[in-house]
C-alpha cells in the first residue's frame, strides 16, 4: 500500500495531477478540496494517498489531509459508491459541510452533487451517520491558498467541472461571471458555488 507521496508537482490537469518522486512520475486523482491547495508546478508537496487495485489497473488518489483520506475511504465502503463518486462528494462539499449534512440529514446538499440522486443521497446519509466526530462538525472550513493559474485557466476550469460530472453547458453557464484573471482553483470554487445555487 502506498500511504504517502512526497515529491515535486510537475503537472496539474484537474482532477488529475502528476508528482515526480525520485524520477518516477505518479499520476493521482484528487478531489477539488485538495486541488485548491496545491502549490505551483515545480514546487514540493506531500499528499496522503489511497491505492486502489482493480482488474483494469492500479489507481492512486491523493489528499491534502488525513481526514480527507479517511472520509474518502468511508465513502468507498458504501454500496454503490465508487472512487469517482467519492471524489465528487469531497469536491462538492468540505468534510465539515459533509459532516453537518449527515448530522442534520440534509439530503438537499447531496443531491446537488453530479451523479448523486435522491436514493444515493439517502444511502449516504444513513451509512455515514455517526462516522464524524464532534471536532469535525464544529471545525471551520479550511481557507485554501489559490494555486497559480496557467494561461489556459478557463479551459482547466471547464475540464475540471466536466470531470466532476457537470454538463459542458452547465459548466459554461457557471463560468460566465468569472474574472479574466481568475486562478484555476478560485475559478473552480466560484463555479461550484454557482452550480450549488442552481
Amino acid at each position: 500500500m502506498i500511504s504517502r507521496l512526497s515529491g515535486i508537482l510537475i503537472e496539474k490537469n484537474p482532477p488529475q495531477i502528476v508528482i515526480d518522486v525520485g524520477g518516477v512520475g505518479y499520476e493521482l486523482d484528487v478531489p477539488m478540496s485538495t486541488f485548491y491547495v496545491l502549490p505551483a508546478n515545480g514546487e514540493k508537496l506531500t499528499l496522503h494517498t489511497h491505492l486502489a487495485i482493480r482488474e483494469d489497473g492500479h489507481f492512486l488518489y491523493g489528499f491534502a489531509t488525513p481526514d480527507e483520506r479517511v472520509s474518502f475511504r468511508q465513502l468507498l465502503k458504501i454500496s454503490g459508491v465508487g472512487a469517482k463518486m467519492a471524489l465528487a462528494v469531497l469536491s462538492g462539499l468540505t468534510i465539515t459541510e459533509l459532516a453537518q449534512a449527515v448530522a442534520l440529514q440534509e439530503i438537499g446538499r447531496l443531491v446537488k452533487i453530479p451523479g448523486i440522486g435522491k436514493k444515493t443521497a439517502e444511502r449516504l446519509l444513513l451509512e455515514l451517520r455517526g462516522k464524524f466526530d464532534r471536532a469535525t462538525l464544529l471545525s471551520p472550513p479550511r481557507v485554501p491558498t489559490p494555486a497559480g493559474a496557467p494561461p489556459d485557466a478557463r479551459l482547466d476550469i471547464l475540464n475540471a467541472l466536466i470531470a466532476l460530472g457537470y454538463k459542458e453547458s452547465e459548466a459554461a453557464t457557471a463560468m460566465r461571471g468569472l474574472a479574466d484573471d481568475v486562478t484555476v482553483a478560485d475559478g473552480i470554487r466560484q463555479a461550484l458555488r454557482q452550480l450549488a445555487r442552481a
